[in-house]
Formats: C-alpha cells, structure tokens, sequence
C-alpha cells in the first residue's frame, strides 16, 4: 500500500509541484493538498494521512501554529517545506515536534530527481525498519565503573545525529553543566545556512558557549563546535579544520570524519554520542573510537525518531551503553561537572 501523504502549502504552484515530485515517488501517493493550516486540520480530520508536509510560511495560520496543531490532536509525521530565509523558524519547528525538514530548491525542475530522491528517502524512512527495528541493548545503571573511568581523565566530547537531531540535541546540550572542561564537537546533518541558525538556538539554550565552528579556529576547553552544512569538520592538533571533500554516506558534514580523527587526537579519553539519525554515518568513526578505547553511549529506539545510526553502531557490536535521550542528558550533566 502506498503512504498517503497530505501536501500543505499557500502556493498552488508548489501544491502543484510537489504533488507530481511526490506521486513520481515508488511507494507514495498525495491524497490531499491544503492551501493553509486550517483547511490541512478539516482534511486530517477527516482523511487521516499517513505524513503530512507542510509550508512554513502560509497566511491565516501559518506553518508552526499547524504544526502544534496537528502534534496536539494526532500521531502523524510532519516534514516541513523550508527555504534559507526561515532557517530560524524551521529550528523551532523541529523542537516542536516535526520530525524532519526538507530545504526547497531554488529550481524544483533543475534539482528535480535530487530533490525527489530526498524527500522520497525522508518520507519512507517513517514507515521503515529504522523506524520499527525491535534490536534492543540491555540498559546499564547511568554512570557505570567503565563510565565513571572516564570522566576523571576525560578529554573530548563527541556527537552525531541526522533525523530527529535537533531537537535531540537542544536537550542533550541542556545537560551539559557550566564547568564543562573539554571541548564538545558535534556534527548535525543539515544543509548550509541552518547550522548557523541551529548554533545560535544551542547557544542560547546551553549553560556553555555553542559556536559554528571556523577552518582553521583553535580549539578551547568549555566551548561546544557545530560542524557547519556542507563541510566536513575534522580535528588536527589543537585545530580544527573545514574542507569539501566529497559526501560519505550521502551527507557533508559526515560524522565518520569527525570521529575518525577525534579517535586519534583524544585516544581512549572520549566519549562519543551516537543519536537518532538514517542510515549509518558514525558507525566507522564509533569502531576507530573503539579501537582506541573511547567509549560510546547510543540513543535508545524508544527516544529515537529514526533508529538508523544508533541500530548500526549497536548491531556492529560497538555501542557501550544504550540510554533515553533524557538520559544522556543526565550523563553529560554528570561526566561535565
């Protein structure tokens, strides 16, 4: 059966658009389109979608209000519809709920089988194994003796996350305590422009320093680095470093990198965070990191919105500790202080 998705959006030539890209999908089929949120809640309503996709800016009740609209009253996925000049709000809206968004191109018609493959990938990964895999880890008391080990001689922090990331991520962050003495990296899946916006929101949620991280910037105890879109950030020394080589996994920044090199600039005195995501970007880095003898936390499926990366990490035999996503918060709160 395909996935019935409802498109909401002000513009009937993008309803239009993005209704043939949809229909052109295997597996996919638009049943209904919305010209704003209130006419997209009567459809729900009445229709039940399987996924709903939906404008940021529309009149009358725009993409945010739906949004907590449609999370109050339903279990439905929402991906947003977004461009470079709402990158803000596009923040907010996967803090409140959305489970994913999707940069619209400038030429749809250009970018036609690249944005389509995208959002194809984005939509069916919600009713996929990711979604639903039942591997389990058995859970571990928070700060077990491996744990504890660590933090005395703790130097570096590493994270990774794709689907369900921010919003992961503002909370882990909120775990980390105001002493905070070694450098926290984290590498977030999403294109250019969004992780300067997503940086900020970090900063301000965050008891620490949150900054976008520069080619080239030296790298200091107590700040948090977020690898910026479309490069991939790498560790060298006491710097860190920028470069577009080309995508592993399909993505830029990869977590692979960060990893990688962070396994040998810190050694065994890592701690590294694998958390919800497709695919499997981190799970080479996580086996260098266990090489050297760093240890890894993943996120658990029940807090997952997508079990991809933490799945792969888990399933190759790598993952230290599984945990809640309120959990590693807890964690971090205590390996930081």
């Amino acid at each position: 059966m395909s996935i019935k998705v409802l498109v909401v959006d002000d513009s009937a030539l993008l309803r239009k658009v993005l209704s043939n890209v949809l229909n052109d999908c295997k597996g996919i089929e638009v049943t209904d389109v919305a010209r704003n949120g209130i006419e997209a809640m009567k459809i729900i309503e009445k229709a039940q979608p399987d996924l709903v996709t939906l404008d940021v800016e529309m009149p009358m009740m725009n993409g945010l209000e739906t949004l907590k609209a449609i999370k109050e009253a339903y279990d439905i996925p929402v991906i947003m519809l977004s461009s470079k000049t709402n990158e803000e709000t596009t923040i907010q809206a996967l803090e409140l709920g959305a489970e994913d968004f999707v940069e619209k191109p400038v030429s749809i018609q250009k970018h036609w089988n690249t944005f389509k493959e995208d959002l194809s990938k984005r939509i069916h990964v919600h009713f996929s194994e990711e979604k639903h895999n039942d591997i389990t880890i058995k859970k571990q008391r928070l700060l077990n003796d491996s744990l504890l080990s660590k933090k005395k001689h703790l130097k570096a922090i590493v994270m990774g996350a794709s689907t369900g990331g921010p919003k992961a991520l503002v909370k882990a962050i909120q775990g980390i305590s105001s002493n905070l003495s070694v450098p926290v990296f984290i590498v977030q899946h999403m294109p250019e422009g969004f992780t300067a916006s997503f940086a900020k929101r970090l900063d301000t949620t965050a008891s620490v320093q949150v900054v976008e991280a520069v080619h080239g910037q030296k790298i200091k105890s107590g700040t948090v680095y977020l690898a910026p879109g479309a490069r991939h950030l790498t560790i060298n020394g006491d710097r860190l470093e920028l470069d577009t080589r080309p995508k592993v996994h399909g993505v830029r920044p990869a977590v692979d990198y960060l990893f990688e090199t962070a396994a040998h600039t810190y050694g065994e005195h890592i701690l590294a965070i694998v958390l919800t995501g497709m695919g499997s970007d981190g799970a080479p880095g996580c086996e260098v990191i266990k090489q050297k003898g760093g240890y890894i936390l993943t996120q658990d499926k029940e807090s997952s919105i997508v079990y991809g990366m933490p799945r792969v990490v888990v399933e190759r035999g790598l993952s230290d500790q599984s945990a809640s996503i309120n959990e590693i918060a807890d964690i971090l709160r205590e390996m930081t202080r």
